[in-house]
C-alpha cells in the first residue's frame, strides 16, 4: 500500500454533530526504534507487546461550523482544559488533513483521560494519539456511509487508523491491535511496512501468551528530554547506522525465539535492546540520561533475583526512568511477591502498575 490508498473518496452523507468514544492501550517495544526519517518514518523496524491496563480513553465531540478555513478544537485531560496540548494536536491535524478532509468542517472537543501518568515514559502519546485517530476514523466511517463490517473493511479501518496515529506519534501505530505488533519495513516479517503497524503473522509459543508487565513508576514527572528531540539526535549520531542494523538483526533473531518459547534467549535480546536504547541517548550530542539511580538499583536487583532463582524475570525500558518488569504468567506468583517485597521500595510513592499483554483498542460508544 501507499499513502494514496488512504485518501478518501468524496463523502456520501452529512453529519451535523456527534460523539464517539474509544479506548486505546499503550504498548511496550521489545525491539526498539530510535530515530525517524521524514514524515514519521522509522529508521528501523520495531516489535511491541500491546498492553491491556495502561490505556487512554478519548471522547470526541464534533459539531458543524461555518468557517471551514481553519482547525477548531479544544483539548481536555481529566476534565481540565490543556492549552499546552494544542500545538501537538494542531501539528497532527495538519499532517493528516489530506487523508481526513472533513477536519476543517467541524469544531472538535477532545476529552481524554489516562489510567497512568502522562509524559512519564509509559508512551502516553501512543495511547492518546491512537485513541484520537480511531475516533476520527469512526467519524469518517459515518461520513462515508460504510455499512460493510467484513474482515477486509475492518482491516482497512485498522490500517488507516494506525497510519494516521503514526503521524501523531510514531509508536501510536502499534496500539491499534495486539498482541504483538510490528512497525517498520523488514525482510523478516512478511507484510511489514513503514506506513502502519501490522499484527505479527507467525506462530507464537504459549510461553508468551498472557505475558505480564509490571511497570515500576520510578519517576512520574515529565521527561527532561522529549522523545521527539531524542529521535532527532539520531540524525548525526556516530553509532546510528550500526544501531539500525542491530535492530534488524534482533528482529530476525526474535522470530525463532517466539516460535520455540526460548525464554532465556528472549531475555537476552529484550534487555540488550533496552540498554542499547539508553546507550544511544547517552552517546548522542548533546547527550542525556533518562534513567534515575533507582532505575539502576531495580535492574541490579532483577539480575540478582534471576540468578538466584532461575525464574524468567527481565526488564525493559522506554524513553524514561520507569522499569517494565516482564515475566511469563506461569511464574507470576513468586515474581510478583519479589516485586512487592524488593522493588516497590524504589518506586516514587511506592507506585506501580500491574499490566499484561492485551489485544488492542475498543470502541466504547458512537
Amino acid at each position: 500500500m501507499t499513502e494514496q490508498d488512504f485518501i478518501p473518496k468524496p463523502y456520501r452523507t452529512k453529519l451535523e454533530s456527534g460523539t464517539v468514544t474509544w479506548e486505546s492501550p499503550s504498548n511496550i517495544a521489545l525491539v526498539k526504534y530510535w530515530g525517524k526519517k521524514e514524515h514519521q518514518i522509522p529508521a528501523n523496524p520495531s516489535i511491541s507487546f500491546t498492553l491491556n491496563n495502561c490505556k487512554t480513553t478519548t471522547t470526541l465531540t464534533f459539531s458543524k461550523k461555518e468557517n471551514t478555513q481553519h482547525f477548531s478544537f479544544e483539548v481536555f485531560l481529566d476534565g481540565e482544559k490543556k492549552e499546552e496540548f494544542k500545538p501537538k494536536v494542531e501539528t497532527f491535524f495538519k499532517r493528516i488533513e489530506s487523508y481526513l478532509p472533513f477536519l476543517t468542517d467541524y469544531h472538535f472537543k477532545i476529552e481524554t483521560s489516562n489510567t497512568f501518568p502522562h509524559s512519564s515514559g509509559i508512551a502516553s502519546s501512543a495511547s492518546g494519539m491512537s485513541a484520537l485517530a480511531l475516533c476520527l476514523m469512526s467519524v469518517e466511517k459515518e461520513l462515508s456511509a460504510i455499512q460493510d463490517d467484513s474482515v477486509e473493511s475492518q482491516k482497512y479501518f485498522n490500517q488507516k487508523a494506525s497510519f494516521l496515529a503514526r503521524l501523531g506519534s510514531g509508536s501510536a501505530c502499534r496500539s491499534i491491535e495486539g498482541d504483538l505488533i510490528v512497525w517498520g519495513d523488514s525482510t523478516t516479517v512478511e507484510g511489514s511496512t513503514d506506513l502502519f503497524g501490522v499484527k505479527y503473522p507467525y506462530q507464537v509459543h504459549d510461553n508468551f501468551k498472557d505475558y505480564q508487565d509490571t511497570i515500576l513508576l520510578v519517576d512520574k514527572g515529565e521527561k527532561q528530554v522529549s522523545s521527539t528531540v531524542g529521535h532527532n539526535l539520531m540524525h548525526m549520531h556516530p553509532y546510528a547506522e550500526n544501531r539500525f542494523k542491530q535492530a534488524h538483526e534482533n528482529l530476525e533473531k526474535l522470530k525463532p525465539i517466539l516460535k520455540s518459547g526460548d525464554l532465556d534467549a528472549f531475555i537476552a535480546i529484550i534487555e540488550s535492546e533496552a540498554l542499547t536504547l539508553h546507550a544511544m541517548m547517552m552517546t548522542s550530542m548533546p547527550y542525556f540520561i533518562l534513567m534515575k539511580p533507582n532505575t539502576l538499583k531495580i535492574i541490579n536487583k532483577i539480575w540478582r533475583f534471576r540468578q538466584d532463582t532461575g525464574l524468567h524475570i527481565c526488564f525493559t525500558l522506554d524513553a524514561g526512568a520507569n522499569v517494565h518488569v516482564l515475566y511469563p504468567k506461569k511464574e507470576s506468583k513468586v515474581i510478583l511477591d519479589f516485586i512487592k517485597n524488593e522493588l516497590v521500595a524504589y518506586c516514587q510513592n511506592g507506585q506501580f502498575i500491574c499490566d499484561q499483554v492485551g489485544f488492542g483498542a475498543k470502541l466504547l460508544s458512537s
